[in-house]
């Protein structure tokens, strides 16, 4: 009786071969509901004196900027936009404890009560009121900030990754390195979505005969750019800023 000798063991390089789409496949989606979850939890929500009066009477506000807008540094992927610091500003920013960040139109306080920046001595001042109850927070443990850190942090592993599979990968099928990389940096990681379900979800059984070029990815950037700007103004107009904030 012979015994059947045991099968060979597949090499380390074959299973990484085997593992690492697999994992991307999966990861990558999971990472980017993760992010897209968290990204529209923290974007700011156009809110009211009222409500800010409400959190301030019930001790819900945990951080506060007076601001005069917001500073337009080329927000990517959707992260938080940062409120433009001023002393003297028509806007107060804050958040609360589940994380969220409101923000809402109010008058300047009054010259005096800024002698060199907030005086929290200013009796009967919404902004001395505002200090008194935010002060027992604290600022480095704020949720808002702590959920902001890992949108940001997924904002920047979620493209490394991408980018490490097109560029170290095999080839694309359904379009060319170039016409993935134009179609990736659509907004919202929307493209790397799109990539990762027609290579590597639904990916053709052959090279497509008429791939998809760079200049054809640069179009579908632009007019896809377009459309997902009117898109979400016309969604937020509908459902208005709790829903799609921002």
């Amino acid at each position: 009786m012979v015994e059947p000798s045991p099968p060979r063991s597949r090499p380390a390089g074959g299973r990484w071969r085997v593992v690492v789409p697999v994992a991307l496949r999966w990861g990558l989606a999971v990472l980017w509901v993760l992010w897209a979850a968290l990204a529209w939890w923290v974007q700011p929500r156009e809110s009211t004196e009222a409500q800010l009066d409400l959190d301030l009477a019930g001790g819900r506000v945990v951080t506060f900027q007076r601001a005069d807008g917001w500073a337009d540094d080329g927000a990517y992927w959707g992260d938080r936009p940062d409120p433009r610091f001023s002393a003297q500003g028509w806007m107060l920013v804050w958040t609360v404890p589940n994380g969220q960040t409101r923000y809402a139109m109010v008058d300047p306080p009054a010259a005096q009560s800024y002698p060199s920046g907030p005086d929290t001595s200013v009796d009967g001042g919404r902004d001395a009121r505002l200090a008194a109850v935010a002060g027992p927070w604290g600022t480095s443990g704020a949720p808002a900030h702590r959920i902001a850190g890992a949108v940001d942090l997924l904002a920047v592993v979620l493209p490394l990754l991408w980018l490490g599979r097109l560029i170290g990968g095999a080839p694309p099928l359904v379009g060319t390195r170039w016409f993935w990389f134009w179609i990736g940096l659509l907004p919202f990681g929307l493209g790397v979505l799109a990539w990762s379900y027609r290579e590597l979800w639904r990916p053709p059984p052959a090279p497509a005969a008429d791939r998809g070029s760079g200049w054809r990815g640069l179009g579908w950037l632009v007019f896809a750019g377009i459309g997902l700007t009117m898109l979400v103004f016309t969604a937020r107009t509908l459902l208005g800023p709790a829903v799609v904030p921002g």
